[in-house]
């Protein structure tokens, strides 16, 4: 660690001092690009049964001490309607093929218990079931994604699940709906057929697996609601682009809505390192695996465009996020780790490369949600913080469904060593006469004059927020829950048609018209 904490030292003093040497960037709208709306579903979220993501973070049990309604947290519930979350992933991940739905209804004193073992191989008693995540979506306003056992599970039982919480006419299923206090049917719309079928799902090739999708997809609709589901085929791992090749090429359009695509942000995948005590290398190379998005979505885009150029199947990434070694003294598997200014720059570029891909992206799922991986809430005991990421997240939701106006990026390289990396990187929208503009500088060292035209904007006149710190390992901890917050940013001057500003290292800024 003593080469981490000379990194953060020089880090520091980098900060103080580099208004010396700034770098410069120059942006632009791009009137020749195509524009599109940035589907709200790229700001979605992922709740997997794993560590302290559910049990002791969302869900509390109704007779906790701790403010709840029907047994979630009403202080997680409040920070996540202000994040305006517009969908939910759930109840995985890896243990969806192990989940059996069925075991997660009626009396919760009858359900039987489930050894989670994925994950850290603790035991739940299905507490938390199908109808307290779709009251919990209800309560959020959110979209219920829901994630269906394929791996270990049975045609009939995927096709009665959809039943049980779409079924409108009186049938097996809607009547044991009826029975257990839910007389209407929740007619939930996202279905994934399947999880990560290439590893935790079943290790299953993928030619396998679209024959496969192609039964339980077809048992899942019946006369009345085929066109009203939206089916999401088991996608990629990261660059696996003969999979996505198999998934458009042997799965008809009519029985896919959309393919999904895993890949998370790390330095080393064996070695993932310190979520906090991380070196400038460490930095360095989660940026470039983070950056890495905007390649692999064209790649699998380019292949469905080529099975599907009126783009009508969607590529859903609803995985993606830092992922870093556990806590020191944590379960290793319940993947609890800090989140800190690298984790912000994460959230930051990510999300600026599916706005740009918006046309193609119609939805993301960021993992997770609370205390596991790049969480936007941690807690522990009654205490509850908001991360930096929920703080990115919270900025830049004012591009859910809102025009996309493309930019031109002129930016200077953040380097290190032999390897250099586009340093600037930003999103832009329009909606309801209001232009944001979100800005990211991921060098490390050095602050970056921006001068951003304004000459085909609508809007001329800005005010501004930024999320910064003086290291790159700062976070939010719950004796500081406040040390990372957005605060207003205030040095920006217009020259004529030019706004001004320098962007520190490692911040985001975010525009608002006004």
């Amino acid at each position: 660690m003593k080469y981490a904490n000379k990194f953060f030292t020089a880090a520091a003093l980098a900060f103080t001092v580099s208004m010396q040497a700034q770098l410069k960037s120059t942006i632009s709208a791009n009137k020749e690009a195509k524009t599109q709306i940035i589907n709200k579903n790229i700001y979605g979220h992922f709740a997997e049964h794993l560590g302290r993501g559910i049990y002791d973070g969302i869900f509390v049990g109704e007779n906790s001490t701790i403010p709840n309604t029907k047994g979630v947290r009403n202080d997680i519930i409040k920070a996540l309607k202000d994040l305006s979350i517009p969908n939910l992933r759930w109840p995985g991940g890896c243990f969806a093929d192990t989940y059996h739905w069925k075991d997660g209804i009626g009396p919760k004193k009858e359900r039987p218990t489930i050894v989670n073992r994925w994950w850290g191989g603790n035991t739940e008693d299905n507490s938390f079931g199908t109808h307290d995540f779709l009251d919990l979506a209800k309560e959020l306003g959110a979209e219920p994604y829901l994630a269906g056992n394929l791996g270990s599970g049975e045609v009939k039982e995927l096709s009665d699940w959809v039943a049980y919480v779409n079924g409108d006419t009186k049938n097996p299923m809607s009547d044991l709906r009826k029975k257990n206090g839910q007389d209407k049917p929740w007619k939930v719309k996202y279905w994934g057929v399947g999880n990560e079928m290439w590893g935790c799902g079943g290790n299953m090739t993928p030619e396998f697996y679209a024959n496969l999708y192609r039964q339980y997809s077809t048992f899942m609709t019946d006369w009345n609601n085929s066109d009203k589901l939206f089916r999401i085929a088991s996608g990629a791992n990261i660059d696996d682009y003969h999979w996505t090749e198999v998934m458009m090429r042997d799965i008809p359009r009519g029985l896919i809505e959309g393919v999904a695509l895993h890949s998370y942000s790390f330095s080393n995948w064996e070695k993932k390192g310190d979520a906090v005590d991380f070196s400038e290398d460490e930095y360095f190379a989660t940026m470039k695996s983070a950056l890495r998005m905007d390649e692999l979505i064209q790649k699998h885009s380019a292949i469905m465009d080529k099975y599907d150029p009126e783009k009508k199947t969607a590529l859903i990434v609803d995985e993606w996020g830092g992922w870093y070694e556990v806590e020191k003294g944590t379960n290793p598997g319940f993947l609890y780790q800090q989140n800190t200014m690298r984790d912000a720059m994460i959230a930051g570029v990510t999300l600026n490369i599916f706005n740009q891909h918006s046309d193609r992206v119609r939805m993301a799922n960021l993992a997770q949600t609370v205390n596991v991986l790049q969480a936007v809430i941690l807690t522990k005991g009654e205490k509850m913080l908001l991360t930096p990421t929920y703080h990115v997240m919270n900025l830049y939701k004012a591009h859910q469904d809102a025009q996309l106006i493309p930019l031109n990026i002129d930016s200077p390289n953040y380097s290190n060593k032999t390897e250099t990396l586009k340093a600037v990187s930003g999103s832009a929208s329009e909606k309801n006469g209001v232009t944001t503009i979100c800005l990211v500088n991921i060098d490390s060292k050095n602050s970056v004059e921006a001068s951003i035209d304004l000459k085909d904007f609508k809007s001329k006149n800005f005010t501004a927020k930024i999320i910064s710190s003086n290291k790159i390992n700062d976070h939010n901890s719950f004796d500081k829950p406040e040390l990372i917050v957005p605060k207003d940013f205030k040095t920006i001057k217009k020259e004529k048609d030019v706004l001004k500003l320098t962007l520190p290292p490692f911040s985001v800024v975010v525009l608002t018209s006004n």
